[in-house]
């Protein structure tokens, strides 16, 4: 027989974080945003992906970036030079955005929000993927150089994303790199992933991915604002 109490905390910190990520998605709605969160483990190209979409972007829509970092600026200094509205946020010891550090990214841009907001989340390929932070999008980049048989060990980032980014294609010969078979782990685990191939460095791929990119934040927008007039 057991002398003690089991509480599952976690189960708790779920319902709240679930409660915050309802709080942002009404948000997003009220005021026609589309936030997306963009997740990948540290130095796999978030960072350079971001600053070509901007530049593609910013023509047509007012962007906004929350970069979330343990300590540092560097990323943020360098967005928005880009030209993006820009909100550091420093998550301390914590590894992962949850729904209420974004509602408060949120308030830090004031009013308006940015039409298209990007988060892009603490270098990591565990933690970001268990707490949904009520974006419309979930992005994620894998590096040529962290292998093809990523999917396999970390399973819940392939699984729960919309849309991932093979970045460094470029570099795909040096690291013996087999990206048929990446892409067959990766669609074991979800089969509606939009996959894309790219390098930010040299802007391979760019262009096919910032189109599907437009069309899901142009679904997004028209949802919203439709629904949010009615």
């Amino acid at each position: 027989m057991r002398g003690f109490d089991v509480i599952e905390v976690r189960a708790d910190l779920e319902e709240n974080n679930d409660r915050n990520a309802a709080l942002v998605r009404e948000r997003l709605l009220r005021e026609g945003v589309c936030l997306i969160n963009l997740m990948a483990s540290p130095g796999a190209g978030k960072t350079s992906v971001l600053c070509r979409v901007i530049d593609a972007l910013k023509g047509k829509y007012s962007i906004g970036v929350m970069e979330a970092d343990m300590d540092a600026d560097v990323d943020a200094h360098t967005v928005a030079a880009h030209g993006a509205a820009t909100v550091q946020l420093h998550t301390g010891t914590s590894c992962h955005m949850d729904a209420k550090m974004t509602l408060r990214g949120l308030d830090a841009f004031g009013r308006p929000l940015p039409d298209v907001i990007f988060l892009e989340n603490v270098g990591n390929l565990v933690c970001p993927a268990e707490f949904d932070v009520g974006a419309d999008w979930k992005l994620m980049i894998l590096s040529v150089p962290e292998g093809d048989d990523k999917p396999l060990k970390y399973p819940l980032m392939f699984t729960v994303c919309d849309c991932m980014l093979v970045n460094k294609i470029d570099t795909a010969p040096i690291f013996d790199f087999d990206l048929s078979r990446c892409e067959q782990h990766v669609r074991a685990l979800n089969p509606k992933i939009d996959i894309f191939p790219v390098s930010a460095k040299t802007g391979e791929g760019m262009d096919a991915f910032i189109r599907r990119l437009e069309e899901r934040i142009g679904a997004a927008l028209q949802k919203k604002r439709g629904e949010s007039s009615q």
